[in-house]
């Protein structure tokens, strides 16, 4: 109830599930990471994680929890901002005040979901069905020949790497931004502030190259 009536505690509420999923960001590219590198070690990663009880029952809940939680959050916020300005859209000029990303923030956001629905259609319900429902026999080795199945269509392959595009300019402002949330303001923002652009290029980047890498090499 604080959350949802307090403006301080929304805000630093959409910061903290931004930067857990920032968190899993990280963690989900360095395993896609090694299909570039070695198959071998992307096969035992995938097969880690997709039988630690741990990471299945604990984290994998908690993630879509933390998703769907940074969503509605996203859209009270922008719905209470929209509600409580003052200023008249007829000289409310937002390409100077702001920049495209802190102006669209919720339609980045809409696609990056519409994005995470098609990533679990590829990925997480096929998985799900492989091992619970249709009870096939564990192989350690069916992971990067899986993967690199699914970027095989060059439509599919555009379509993830202009999601990443978006998910850049979310990233942008918002991984930014949520350090302002939470009160931090001391001699080392302004290198956080140079890390958070940083990694709002990198990380899209990196998930680009992986795509286009294993659609060309089918």
């Amino acid at each position: 109830m604080a959350i949802l009536t307090s403006s301080i505690a929304r805000k630093v509420a959409m910061a903290l599930s931004g930067l857990f999923l920032v968190i899993f960001l990280a963690q989900h590219f360095i395993i896609n990471f090694t299909s570039v590198l070695d198959p071998e070690t992307f096969n035992s990663l995938s097969h880690f994680m997709g039988h630690n009880f741990v990471v299945q029952f604990i984290a994998q809940p908690i993630l879509i929890i933390g998703v769907i939680f940074h969503f509605v959050m996203g859209i009270i916020l922008e719905i209470r901002n929209r509600s409580a300005r003052q200023i008249s859209y007829n000289s409310y000029k937002g390409n100077k005040n702001s920049s495209w990303a802190s102006r669209n923030m919720i339609i980045s956001g809409a696609v990056i979901l519409a994005f995470l629905g098609l990533h679990f259609y590829d990925f997480w319900f096929p998985e799900i069905v492989h091992k619970y429902v249709e009870s096939h026999p564990v192989d350690e080795t069916r992971y990067y020949t899986e993967l690199l199945q699914k970027f095989e269509s060059p439509v599919r392959t555009g379509l993830y790497s202009l999601s990443f595009v978006l998910l850049a300019l979310h990233l942008w402002h918002g991984f930014s931004s949520s350090f302002q949330s939470m009160g931090w303001n001391n001699k080392y923002s302004k290198a956080l502030q140079g890390f958070t652009k940083f990694y709002a290029i990198f990380i899209p980047l990196g998930f680009i190259f992986i795509a286009i890498y294993l659609h060309l090499n089918q």
